[in-house]
């Protein structure tokens, strides 16, 4: 069962890397067609999250995978917001979240680390 679940968490940690470091031809190869405007983002942060459940199985740590992702996601979306280019209305209500629920999530880990 291991080597299944190792295969199938890099299988996805390398799609979300290559959904990160070129999100429309992802979406060309897989879909047909490339993604252009609020598609580029949004592959991104589903790439994010496909390296963090990666992360979380081969680490067998759903803690471990939650905080990789929230402390990426509260990051790149900050970046987003302070390019200018992508701001809508929740962007900041969302990096705030995430920031959040990343110290909340990284005192559990710490904890659990410890003790």
């Amino acid at each position: 069962m291991k080597p299944v679940l190792y295969i199938a968490a890099a299988g996805e940690i390398a799609t979300g890397l290559a959904l990160l470091v070129a999100p429309s031809l992802v979406g060309q190869l897989l879909l047909g067609e490339a993604l252009a405007g609020t598609g580029i983002p949004t592959a991104r942060v589903a790439g994010l999250a496909l390296i963090a459940v990666g992360l979380a199985c081969w680490r067998n740590s759903a803690l471990l995978g939650m905080l990789f992702y929230s402390v990426v996601v509260t990051l790149y979306l900050g970046y987003l917001g302070l390019g200018g280019e992508f701001a809508g209305v929740l962007l900041w209500p969302a990096v705030v979240l995430h920031a959040v629920l990343s110290v909340l999530l990284a005192r559990v880990w710490l904890s659990s680390e410890t003790g």
